[in-house]
């Protein structure tokens, strides 16, 4: 399949003019899966009769009564549920309430289908060191930017081998986020999150392509994007000891300008222990997953075996070299200070690479509680790499694995119905982020099903989706480029710079969060509603390539069949 660049609206929606006021009624504005759960959310203190009525007939085709009211406190809003989710035949539909303007949605097989190609393309426009080419690109076209071929060693990184001021090529890789460095800690878990959904749908993603220059190269496109990183992490080890440089930067961040006009000295900034065992953990998974693709990829699954290996062996010989960021240097740190958890995954990863027992029994005895997944808290990425190959395991440590996934699933379950709107999203959830924290729960979510099928489960995942797509408060589908509203002034400096009004489809907006650390104009300072769609607001409207990982895996999880109890 290939990717049209989307246009704002869908289709199927009648009107969506910048002067029409937003519909008051909350859904998922790229629609719902047939035999799926279906909510929307109606503000308000009373229960309502509300009715769906298939288009353009103009039938109605199912009544119901909204649940009780309840109040929920991360928006400050009292509303109640329409549940349709008996209506299972596709088409496109309005839903009508006494009061509220009509709101129109879609019930489709694979709701999610383009809206996924556009989330992983996302990545082909955050490439550094390559032009985008019109013919993929269309209109986000720009020069190449960012070759990268002679980076500096920082002071902070400076070995016998490799003294300050010594120049290193370490060309490709994603950019971080809205600004233009390469971060090792937070490509990690966005590298592995990739992975894990080629791991978890592998039939989706055999002969799906969405045009990028590798596509009908004889590799899946996933695989072929996230070589593109790969083969920029391979270059962040230092070759004569096997530690990890923390980040490729430059001294500032840059200004609002294109990639090609950003030209700073960039450096290699300081090995850490946690950039060390990220890199280990990615690429011992790497390199299982290329061991299928040796025909195409001659040599790279050894490689990386190679590298994963010596970066475990230098990270178990400094265990606490913390990044601790240099006079000079003022952009992100990604500093982590408690690495048992890095520790844990990276040694489920080489032993699921090796076989080897010692790396299987130091994962047991660092185990962390499973959690919400984030750069900095890495814990539950064993646990789902384990889950997956648990023949592996002995049945006591399958039971240790699966029961880890599983208390933390059920609860997001109960946070999930203990919400008035029907999301598994707590106020200390509206962090950072916070739509990435939302998709990092439907994943753990997710794992649980597929160790043991519940209808809760598959209820909270398709909650937390609805969630980023549109039933919200802020009535706002996070993604740029679908839904009927969606985020226009991301902290992108290519969207912002590149003079087209539209910003590059397909990136997941942070999300609201009330600490407003930019000091921009809010509308609000409740958690859920603390989110400004205007460039100044890095601190709710950037993008980031950790963010849109988990949005990629679920959105993959939703386009193919999900077992059911």
């Amino acid at each position: 399949m290939r990717l049209v660049f989307p246009v704002f609206c869908f289709a199927f929606v009648a009107t969506c003019s910048a002067a029409e006021p937003p519909a008051l009624l909350k859904v998922n504005q790229s629609g719902y899966q047939s035999q799926g759960q279906k909510l929307a959310v109606i503000p308000g203190k009373n229960q309502h009769t509300f009715q769906l009525v298939a288009l353009p007939s103009g039938k109605m085709v199912f009544k119901g009564r909204s649940s009780e009211a309840q109040l929920w406190a991360p928006a400050g809003e009292t509303v109640s549920i329409a549940d349709f989710s008996q209506v299972q035949t596709n088409g496109r539909y309005r839903l009508e309430v006494a009061g509220y303007a009509p709101v129109e949605l879609q019930i489709a097989a694979q709701p999610y289908a383009q809206l996924h190609d556009a989330a992983i393309k996302a990545y082909y426009f955050n490439r550094a060191s390559q032009q985008l080419e019109p013919a993929y690109a269309g209109v986000w076209a720009r020069p190449a930017g960012h070759p990268d071929n002679q980076i500096k060693i920082h002071a902070s990184a400076a070995s016998a081998s490799r003294p300050t001021g010594t120049v290193v090529q370490s060309p490709k890789g994603w950019y971080d986020a809205g600004d233009y460095n390469k971060y090792v800690v937070n490509s990690g878990i966005t590298t592995y999150t990739l992975l894990d959904a080629w791991t978890d749908f592998k039939d989706f993603y055999r002969e799906r392509q969405w045009t990028i220059p590798e596509s009908g190269n004889n590799m899946p496109d996933l695989l072929d994007e996230v070589l593109w990183n790969l083969d920029w992490l391979s270059t962040m080890q230092d070759p004569a000891d096997g530690g990890v440089y923390h980040k490729l930067t430059n001294l500032n961040f840059d200004g609002t300008v294109m990639p090609h006009q950003a030209v700073a000295e960039r450096y290699l900034v300081q090995k850490t222990t946690a950039a060390s065992l990220n890199f280990a953990a990615v690429m011992a998974k790497a390199s299982r997953v290329l061991s299928e693709f040796e025909a195409q990829q001659p040599g790279k699954a050894a490689l990386f075996r190679q590298q994963a290996i010596q970066a475990w062996q230098w990270a178990s010989k400094n265990q606490a070299i913390y990044y601790q960021q240099p006079k000079d240097v003022s952009t992100g740190a990604y500093g982590d200070q408690h690495l048992a958890d890095e520790f844990s995954w990276a040694a489920a990863e080489l032993y699921l690479l090796t076989g080897e027992q010692p790396y299987l029994q130091q994962f047991f005895q660092l185990a962390q509680p499973a959690q919400t997944a984030s750069w900095a808290s890495v814990a539950a990425l064993g646990y789902f790499s384990l889950a997956k190959q648990a023949n592996q395991l002995t049945p006591e440590q399958r039971q240790l694995v699966f029961s880890a996934i599983a208390k933390v699933a059920d609860q997001f379950v109960a946070q999930h119905q203990a919400s008035a709107y029907k999301v598994a999203m707590v106020a200390e959830d509206f962090v950072w982020g916070s739509n990435a924290v939302a998709m990092n729960k439907a994943i753990l979510l997710y794992k649980a099903n597929q160790i043991t099928p519940k209808a809760a489960y598959l209820q909270a995942m398709q909650g937390l989706v609805d969630y980023v797509l549109g039933r919200n408060p802020l009535d706002l589908s996070y993604v740029t480029g679908f839904g009927i509203k969606s985020p226009q002034h991301i902290h992108h400096r290519p969207s912002e710079a590149d003079g087209i009004q539209a910003p590059v489809p397909g990136w997941l907006a942070g999300g609201a969060q009330p600490g407003q650390q930019d000091k921009c104009q809010y509308s609000s300072k409740l958690p859920a509603k603390s989110y400004a769609d205007d460039y100044c607001s890095y601190a709710s409207n950037e993008i980031a390539i950790n963010w849109n990982a988990p949005l990629v895996y679920m959105l993959a999880a939703f386009s193919q069949p999900i077992p059911k109890p």
